[in-house]
């Protein structure tokens, strides 16, 4: 039974799994719309909430808690400079999934994410 286990394993081990997400995170953030399979897309919809959340505080504890995870500092400059103002007002919901075509090789469902 799965019962309060989050998360998709995606067919990757622990620290192929987390890098995979990072880099995601990092590209959405960095470029503000990516396209990926469905379950790539959820998941990592899940994490930049958070690292969004994080970011509308704008302090040096919560700047180095999105270094941790994002790894770049010019990513993490536009995370607290851009994109977290922008939703200052917004209580969650601040990124957008919209199923766009499935890929010819293996019929995966491809989405478009997006920042709203």
């Amino acid at each position: 039974m799965r019962h309060r286990k989050k998360g998709r394993k995606l067919g990757r081990d622990k620290d192929q799994r987390e890098a995979l997400l990072i880099n995601l995170i990092k590209s959405l953030l960095f470029y503000e719309e990516i396209t990926t399979t469905e379950a790539k897309a959820k998941e990592m919809a899940r994490w930049a909430e958070k690292i969004i959340t994080l970011a509308k505080v704008d302090s040096v504890h919560h700047r180095r808690n999105a270094f941790r995870i994002v790894r770049d500092k010019k990513v993490t400059k536009k995370l607290f400079d851009v994109i977290a103002p922008r939703y200052k007002n917004r209580s969650g919901g601040y990124t957008k999934i919209i199923k766009f075509k499935y890929r010819q090789g293996d019929n995966a469902l491809i989405c478009r994410v997006k920042l709203v």
